[in-house]
């Protein structure tokens, strides 16, 4: 393996452990704010990271030729991307608050699967691997949803997060349409407020209803008595020299960490990363590392979140990362050109 590969694979294996880790952050911000507060907190923070790295590329006559697009078009775009990636992460939020670190993770890679399929139906053809892939995902998600105890106690955030992942498979296949006409960075730094603004509106418009939902669909998880964004504003106004667990203070420095990491570690640093990385690294190379991104969340979840996944569910993420594995085998085995 020659240098630029393995800084390359090192850099996606990094990207991949951002990425796991993430699903900690994700569930440690909903211990301080809401769902869709702290979408909306986070995607801006990316968004602004990635300008910097826009204007320099810029400067230095290293954007491709698309960034002629015209402003309208760009907007577009990204408004359109934006908005299926608010839906994805979204759902993805939601649900987090039944389930484990380690569940989102590995869920959530169900889009790698879904994607083929769903290209079936804008034309696209797809072969025997994406069918496998499909039948190691059932057995992972049925030893995933059993957990040792049967069927009937399905996680109701486990079928949020398919949900979700059938989102993220659309959000790819919308990513990849419109690539072709805007850089890549642009577009993901456009997508990135776009989603963030759509976050804050729900969180005024939905956020205040979303936990008292919860407890009614599954009263016996524990829903966390996050502040919305509409109290975060009332209690800022109300100012920080009151004591007590509920002061703006209290919440903001309990929110900043799960925020910052979620906004530039997950969203800002790691997308740079991949970006940087996929020019040098092999297919196969980055098909297997970033399918990594569950394992890290599993790991995250049980060093920082004290989760204990049982052996059935253990045998249910094996079975979900060799679906990812499987469904990628044509990109896997492909000669390089």
């Amino acid at each position: 393996m020659n240098k630029q590969a393995l800084r390359a694979d090192i850099l996606l294996l990094i990207t991949a452990g951002l990425w796991g880790f993430a699903f900690v952050a994700q569930s440690a911000g909903m211990d301080h704010v809401g769902p869709f507060t702290y979408n909306g907190l986070r995607f801006p923070l990316g968004s602004l990271f990635l300008l910097p790295v826009i204007i320099f590329l810029k400067a230095k006559g290293r954007l491709s030729a698309d960034v002629s697009l015209k402003k309208g078009d760009q907007i577009r775009i990204t408004l359109i991307t934006g908005a299926v990636l608010f839906i994805a992460v979204g759902l993805q939020q939601i649900g987090m608050i039944f389930t484990t670190v380690g569940n989102a993770g590995f869920i959530t890679g169900f889009y790698v699967v879904l994607t083929p399929v769903f290209g079936i139906l804008i034309g696209r053809k797809t072969g025997l691997p994406t069918w496998f892939g499909m039948v190691f995902a059932i057995i992972g998600f049925y030893f995933i949803f059993a957990a040792g105890s049967g069927l009937s106690s399905v996680n109701p955030g486990d079928l949020i997060m398919i949900l979700s992942a059938a989102f993220w498979a659309v959000h790819v296949l919308t990513i990849d349409h419109f690539v072709k006409k805007i850089n890549p960075l642009i577009l993901a730094a456009g997508q990135f407020a776009w989603c963030g603004f759509f976050a804050l509106i729900a969180a005024f418009a939905i956020e205040p209803f979303v936990g008292a939902w919860a407890m009614r669909i599954a009263p016996d998880f524990a829903v966390q008595e996050w502040a919305t964004l509409l109290e975060l504003i009332q209690l800022a106004a109300a100012g920080t020299g009151t004591s007590g667990s509920n002061t703006f203070s209290s919440i903001a420095a309990g929110a900043a960490v799960p925020v910052l990491f979620g906004g530039l570690a997950s969203v800002g640093i790691a997308y740079t990363l991949q970006v940087i990385a996929q020019k040098d690294a092999p297919p196969a190379h980055a098909t297997i590392i970033l399918s990594m991104e569950g394992c890290f969340a599993v790991l995250g979840g049980i060093l920082l979140r004290n989760e204990e996944p049982g052996s059935f569910t253990l045998l249910g993420f094996l079975f979900m990362l060799l679906a990812m594995v499987i469904t990628q085998w044509d990109v896997i085995v492909r000669k390089e050109k």
